[in-house]
């Protein structure tokens, strides 16, 4: 874990080139990719068919405004989460990994907050049909505030906490 450097100091991290480093960080983000793909992907197709069914048509205007938005935001996350895969196959082979992780890693990052807000806005969708009592709304944000949670608070807490300065 730390390697003895000159000078008998201590130094933490792993003895590895900038191309072994942009594989190995690759491998990672594109695990982390899949999940989030499988979600949103079975997210999105479920979006698709509502559209179809007879309860549709009895929607409000403003559900059915919050359907729309909910799906041109999972097609969105979608994009984004799918784009990795592609941004890999088309740039493969030109010495560009280390830049194609980064932005890889970007993208990735904007379809979790895109996800996140189709999940939002699913949900929204789902209680306001299920029920029309005033503690939707409530329920929602402690749901979006869960996810904030495990999402990125944990996350950005950890790396703050632990990360070596």
């Amino acid at each position: 874990m730390a390697d003895a450097a000159e000078g008998g100091a201590m130094r933490r991290g792993r003895n590895e080139t900038e191309e072994e480093r942009a594989d190995r960080m690759w491998q990672e983000l594109i695990q982390e990719v899949r999940v989030a793909q499988m979600g949103v992907q079975i997210l999105f197709g479920f979006l698709l068919t509502v559209v179809f069914t007879a309860k549709y048509d009895d929607l409000s205007g403003t559900d059915q405004t919050i359907y729309l938005v909910t799906v041109v935001l999972g097609a969105c996350a979608t994009g984004a989460l799918i784009g990795p895969v592609s941004l890999h196959r088309l740039v493969s082979g030109r010495r560009v990994k280390p830049q194609a992780v980064q932005l890889a890693s970007r993208l990735t990052l904007l379809g979790l907050v895109l996800l996140l807000a189709t999940t939002t806005a699913s949900l929204l969708l789902i209680l306001r049909v299920a029920t029309h009592d005033g503690f939707v709304p409530y329920l929602v944000a402690g749901v979006v505030g869960w996810y904030l949670l495990c999402w990125f608070v944990l996350p950005l807490w950890t790396r703050h906490r632990y990360t070596s300065r």
